[in-house]
């Protein structure tokens, strides 16, 4: 994730068939890979545990961010209806008993009885209606607004039952909306109805009813958790006395701390350099799990080179101009000398290991098998009558997406201006002003990283490339939103799978992004650090941690 504007026409659909009163979804981005000594119990007095990390929060309030740093910090102190549980991706029920289908656009869960936040307010189903309803209104740029566009209504007979309404019908990645960065559950009674409420606001009223509650906050420099007595969801009690987070201004001194012992836990984000350089250290494990993050270039519609709004607009040149970039690409290149491997080339916009994905990419562009084409890129260019060199203004992020972005950048850059057919002007911007400014229009062309909501294709998808889509790049294609919604609601497996290629395939000679990394999720502990889970759900828990 990475990261959404009026109500948007988001269709989801989760992996494989499922009838229509089934609760479980089976990911498909693998297994979970943890150390091996992970335990539900410790059997032992539990410790205090420091983690470290490079992430940037936006905000802790799930309405106002969509990015993998504010997410860490939710997933800790909020509760959700659904979740997964260590070790999958499967999403079971969590603060509820039961969600089933009760009709093919009605979709019922049942709260377990007597839940609280941490402040003692009550938690009911109220709670949930006021949660989802405040994300639709304030449908923040920053926000995950954009995940609940098939909502219609909630209603909520009584305090344990809330009645979820559908505008399209068996779309069964609804449970795993629920667990999503859309979904979880805050207080009525702290957080305003119409507007992003503050961090401080939200951690003085103690408005948490996860895992965790945070007893001191001071934003992207030090976080202190712990346990909260009064979490009934399933995933159980924390196996710590507590967590503090530290947050590094570079990935150098993150690497220090966990190799020196400084920290128990390095998570996001450590330079494959560094990564390797501790695989040969015996005071750390490096851990790994299945990878579901993409790295790719956002292409603005209206601003970037003949873009629609421009001076010299003209969309078949616009078009030369991604198409040519798209050959000259060295996607393995990328991949051996920046990333040592622990990124490998992606050729399409759904992460391999996922039902549908293909690789639309590699035979439209650059040699046909996966590499570059200078001469391929120049024909594509004077086909259009574009003059060469273009200018093209790229931006990038250097402490969001890890240290290696810089030298990602670099190389990118010259494998555009190879030929001479690009003049590319590099620019970078802190995280937190580059996630406002890429959705006012401010960069013509522009870095994302984006790591999944879910272990499902359509997640690759939806917020791509639907209608008034996260990205804000004025992406409009209907052959595209058609398909989409078609595969959104599609219960034959094979079938969708066909749908969601079919995307790809439209996607791909449109150029509305372009994808070329995708990565592992990789975690660096201290020897005495058990309970490291890295899974298909994608979400880093604190709980399970302990020494």
């Amino acid at each position: 994730m990475s990261l959404q504007s009026s109500t948007r026409g988001r269709v989801l659909f989760a992996l494989g068939a499922l009838s229509a009163s089934a609760i479980v979804l089976s990911g498909c981005a693998g297994g979970a890979n943890t150390d091996n000594t992970n335990k539900t119990n410790n059997g032992g007095s539990a410790a205090s545990l420091l983690i470290g990390t490079t992430d940037k929060i936006v905000s802790i309030d799930p309405a106002g961010s969509y990015d993998n740093g504010s997410f860490a910090v939710m997933n800790q102190i909020y509760p959700f209806l659904l979740n997964s549980k260590y070790g999958t991706a499967d999403v079971t029920p969590d603060i509820a008993v039961s969600a089933d289908f009760t009709a093919p656009t009605e979709y019922t869960v049942k709260l377990k009885p007597g839940l609280k936040f941490a402040n003692g307010d009550e938690l009911t189903s109220s709670d949930v209606k006021f949660s989802f309803e405040r994300q639709t209104k304030i449908n923040d740029p920053q926000g995950p607004a954009s995940l609940l566009g098939n909502l219609v209504s909630i209603d909520t007979p009584d305090d344990t039952t809330v009645v979820f309404h559908l505008k399209n019908p068996n779309d069964q990645t609804w449970p795993q909306i629920l667990s999503s960065p859309a979904a979880p559950i805050v207080d009525e009674q702290v957080f305003s109805p119409d507007k992003v409420t503050p961090d401080a606001d939200i951690v003085k009223a103690k408005a948490f009813g996860g895992q965790y509650v945070i007893t001191s906050y001071k934003v992207n420099e030090l976080v202190n958790y712990e346990p909260n007595k009064d979490y009934a969801g399933e995933l159980g009690a924390a196996e710590n006395s507590g967590v503090t987070v530290k947050y590094y201004a570079d990935a150098s001194n993150l690497k220090l701390a966990v190799a020196n012992g400084d920290i128990d836990v390095a998570f996001r984000s450590l330079s494959p350099t560094d990564i390797a350089d501790l695989g040969t250290n015996n005071k750390v494990k490096v851990v790994q799990g299945p990878g579901g993050e993409i790295r790719y270039i956002v292409f603005n519609f209206d601003t970037m080179p003949f873009g629609a709004k421009t001076a010299d607009a003209d969309p078949a040149k616009a078009l030369a101009v991604r198409q040519a970039m798209a050959d000259l690409v060295d996607r393995n290149e990328l991949s051996k000398d920046i990333y040592k491997g622990t990124y490998t080339p992606l050729y399409s916009y759904v992460a391999q290991g996922m039902t549908g994905a293909n690789e639309s990419l590699k035979s439209l562009y650059g040699d046909g098998q996966g590499g570059p084409d200078g001469d391929k890129a120049k024909q594509t260019l004077e086909a259009a009558g574009v003059k060469t060199p273009v200018t093209l203004n790229l931006q990038y992020n250097g402490d969001h997406y890890g240290p290696s972005s810089g030298d990602e950048y670099a190389a990118l850059k010259t494998q555009f201006e190879k030929g001479g057919l690009f003049k590319v002007n590099l620019a970078q911007t802190e995280w937190v002003q580059y996630s406002k400014d890429r959705t006012a229009d401010v960069y013509p062309m522009y870095q994302l990283g984006w790591f999944p909501d879910f272990s499902d294709a359509d997640n690759y998808l939806s917020p791509f490339f639907a209608k008034d889509n996260f990205l804000g790049n004025h992406y409009d294609n209907a052959d595209v939103q058609a398909l989409i919604s078609k595969e959104g609601t599609e219960t034959d497996a094979s079938a969708r799978t066909a749908e969601i290629g079919q995307v790809q395939d439209l996607v791909a000679k449109d150029l509305s992004t372009l994808p070329y990394l995708q990565g592992a999720q990789v975690a660096v502990v201290g020897t005495d650090v058990q309970g490291t889970t890295l899974d298909g759900s994608f979400k880093f828990r604190y709980a399970p941690l302990h020494k």
